[in-house]
Formats: C-alpha cells, structure tokens, sequence
C-alpha cells in the first residue's frame, strides 16, 4: 500500500484527480500562516490518502497533470522503499535511503519556486 499527503490548495482550478483506487484517509484544515509565502493562502487542507503500490505511477502522473506550477506546489508519497515527490510537470522517485535522489527533487524545488522551509518532506 502507498501512502501520501497533498494540499488541496495546491490543485489548479478544474484539474480532477481520478485514480482508481485512491483512497482519503484523512483530511485536515490547518491554519499555518507562520509558515506560508505572500502567495499562498493561510489555511491550507491536508488530504492524506493511500491506494495499492500498483497505482504508483498513475497517481504520480495524475498529480502531475493536476498541480499548480507556481510557488513549487507538490504533494509526495511512500511506495515500498521509495519515495516520489511530484511537482507539476515532474516526477521523482527515488529509493528513501538515498540522498543524492532526494538532494535532485529538492534542488528541483528550489528551481520551482518552493520555499525553502516547505523542502521538508522526508527522505
């Protein structure tokens, strides 16, 4: 099973999310204005999901298709013993021990326009 986290917020306007299988787990609504750039909205919506690992690459594709390319929106999951972490446009998946796959999505991110302190998802 794969799990994962994406911001609603971080959706475009009309994109839909359809993926077989896709499962919410949770969803949350959280004020983190302390932590947000000038460009993006103070209250943001968690939506934790899961689906079966065979579902991987369709999710990260969909996403893709489906995030917003300003700011350096992304949402990411675990899927066995990786790790993906999608922006729009842009896919990387890279096994959780290593760094140097980790260290090319985040200087992804930086290039995308994700502030710094939002490079924080886990290795």
């Amino acid at each position: 099973m794969l799990t994962g986290l994406l911001l609603a917020e971080s959706l475009r306007v009309g994109a839909e999310l359809a993926v077989p299988d896709v499962r919410l787990t949770r969803l949350v609504r959280r004020d983190v204005s302390d932590s947000v750039v000038e460009s993006q909205p103070d209250v943001w919506t968690f939506v934790e999901f899961e689906a079966p690992e065979h579902r991987a690459d369709e999710l990260a594709e969909a996403l893709a298709a489906a995030l917003i390319a300003e700011d350096g929106w992304y949402a990411d999951f675990d899927v066995g013993t990786d790790h993906v972490v999608v922006f729009a446009g842009r896919v990387f998946r890279y096994r959780n021990d290593d760094e140097a796959g980790h260290r090319e999505a985040v200087d992804y991110g930086r290039s995308a326009g994700t502030p710094e302190h939002q490079l924080d998802w886990k290795s």
